[in-house]
């Protein structure tokens, strides 16, 4: 299975005797303040989208997390899970989210024949052989992908959809969208999310991954329920994140959470050091974190 790489800046330690936020704490022992989360935002969360041993959920369902990230069909296609096994994991204390790209199609969708037979495919994304950016604005696309989705997933009884690839606006190549520009795209895809929000109403909490810079764009806000950040501390597996432009991701999660909205931030790193390195960062800003296999195809221990 694939995963996606926002990335965001490694957040420094704060010094003891800062000025306290709004809506933090201090721990009287390390003098680091912490940010408060959202009063029914899990502490910690499972993000799974293959490997499901025999193609059930029994294994998620003995998993200790608080929420859960799943794919809508256990084999990537046509196998969706059933309203019963998806009741099974809420029993088990868990919010879950289904998983699917709301910017792209991969090969092995049971849609994708479909979406082939018009003009909605565009390039190929890069590293990913089986994955293709489309038009996703086209009102086909809606019809074939987006609508029957939502419904599969209201209808499997998921507390929300986690979509996906929200940044094909700044990677579809714009000489096959004459007239198009990246701010184009942008307000495009933002008018994507608000229409899946619009159509799922109180049946379905919309969660975007990636792409935090939407929030500045008008109606965003209100149309999620929250965001999933992928490579918040680590790019990759147990490389720290460094880059300069990774503050500018950081602090527009910062706001989203500070909007009241759910934050699921998942790092894949495997050294011990990094993993707790992760969950204390996680617990500092106030977001349920993750800390997982590059994979997504195996139960982790969740954070402290």
């Amino acid at each position: 299975m694939r995963r996606f790489r926002a990335v965001l800046l490694v957040l420094p330690l704060l010094l003891a005797g800062c000025v306290q936020e709004a809506g933090s704490d201090t721990d009287a022992d390390s003098g680091e303040t912490a940010t408060a989360a959202p009063a029914d935002q899990p502490a910690n969360w499972i993000y799974q989208l293959s490997g499901y041993a025999d193609g059930k959920l029994d294994a998620l369902v003995a998993a200790p997390h608080e929420a859960a990230v799943i794919d809508l069909a256990r084999d990537g296609g046509e196998g969706y899970f059933s309203a019963d096994e998806i009741t099974s994991l809420e029993n088990s204390g868990k919010s879950v989210y289904a998983y699917f790209t709301m910017g792209s199609i991969e090969t092995y969708r049971p849609e994708y024949d479909a979406v082939a037979a018009t003009d909605m495919i565009l390039n190929q994304w890069g590293d990913w052989p089986d994955e293709y950016f489309v038009q996703y604005w086209d009102q086909e696309w809606w019809d074939l992908v987006m609508q029957p989705r939502l419904d599969q997933a209201a209808a499997a009884g998921f507390d929300g959809v986690y979509l996906d690839v929200p940044n094909a606006y700044e990677e579809i190549d714009l000489a096959l969208v004459p007239g198009e520009t990246r701010e184009s795209l942008a307000q495009k895809m933002v008018d994507l999310v608000i229409r899946a929000q619009e159509y799922a109403g109180d049946d379905l909490q919309i969660l975007v991954q990636n792409s935090p810079e939407l929030r500045e764009y008008p109606g965003y806000l209100d149309a999620i329920d929250g965001i999933g950040i992928e490579e918040l501390f680590f790019l990759n597996a147990d490389e720290p994140c460094t880059e300069d432009w990774c503050a500018e991701n950081l602090d527009n999660t910062r706001a989203i959470r500070d909007a009241g909205k759910l934050v699921l931030a998942v790092d894949y790193a495997s050294e011990p050091a990094n993993t707790a390195a992760a969950c204390e960062h996680y617990a500092e800003e106030g977001f349920a974190g993750a800390v997982a296999g590059v994979d997504l195809d195996a139960i982790y221990e969740p954070c402290p």
